[in-house]
């Protein structure tokens, strides 16, 4: 593991590293801030997966969290959104495909499928390194994620119930399978049979018996993504009708930026530190 870059902010270290991952099979960078409270105890580790078009830098350089992870004492830690590099296929005039699109899954579609394993990446390969390489208690962890990541976060906490005491959202894809933006990524990434899909949709995991305590949304009325895209409401039935526990706040004015992620990042990770101190 390569340290790219170590600031401090907050009392904590805010750290960029770089590391050659087998999963993903090219070098892949991922953000770390250690709270002060690390220096002497491991801390519980909350894991924040971005949008579409982002990298770990977006949440790390204007996603506000370090104030409330240092008084808090938990770590945060930010993967990159997919593979990148020369040998990764990609289609760079598609923003929703691709480098910055990695949707959370493992490609099974040829050229994909040699690098496309972000499921694989963030739930196995990375957990397994900051585990090794940084001073958190793997038994005491979160997971909350914007947009493309709020999927990402919901489908992992949802097949991984016993590892996250705690999931959250700002502006989710909650159903991936029937939305505009991510339904042909998903057929390039797993192929044209959509029962495979079922496994990387949050409405269609919790209508096939998954299950997860409670969830914590937040979503902008101004977000012009939210009809298309977006759909919190299917969310909202879904978890109504298997008796999950949902906390939707539809912020009025706020639209699917960071400024709205920003606003409300104090409110995520107080939610998940109640729960991993319990």
């Amino acid at each position: 593991m390569e340290t790219v870059s170590k600031a401090r902010s907050h009392g904590g270290i805010q750290g960029v590293y770089r590391h050659e991952a087998e999963t993903t099979r090219c070098p892949m960078t991922f953000a770390v801030y250690l709270p002060p409270q690390a220096e002497t105890e491991k801390v519980p580790v909350l894991w924040y997966l971005s949008g579409l078009t982002c990298t770990h830098a977006n949440v790390m350089d204007k996603g506000e969290y370090r104030r409330a992870a240092a008084r808090h004492g938990i770590a945060i830690v930010a993967p990159d959104t997919s593979p990148r590099g020369p040998e990764v296929p990609d289609e760079p005039d598609n923003w929703q495909f691709g480098c910055g699109a990695g949707f959370y899954v493992d490609a099974t579609q040829a050229p994909y499928d040699r690098n496309y394993r972000m499921w694989s990446y963030v739930t196995e390969e990375l957990p397994a390194l900051v585990a090794r390489e940084f001073p958190v208690d793997m038994e005491r962890q979160g997971i909350f994620g914007h947009s493309m990541g709020g999927h990402g976060a919901l489908t992992i906490a949802l097949r991984h119930p016993d590892r996250f005491r705690s999931c959250s959202a700002f502006a989710p894809i909650v159903q991936p399978s029937t939305a505009g933006w991510s339904k042909p990524a998903l057929a390039k990434y797993l192929g044209e049979d959509e029962a495979a899909w079922r496994r990387h949709d949050a409405t269609a995991l919790i209508e096939d018996g998954h299950r997860f305590p409670e969830f914590l949304v937040d979503q902008g009325t101004a977000d012009s993504f939210l009809d298309d895209g977006l759909r919190p409401w299917l969310l909202e039935e879904a978890c109504q009708k298997a008796g999950i526990g949902l906390t939707l706040t539809m912020r009025e004015g706020y639209d699917h930026s960071y400024f709205f992620i920003s606003t409300f990042m104090d409110d995520h990770i107080a939610w998940a530190a109640e729960r991993m101190r319990k």
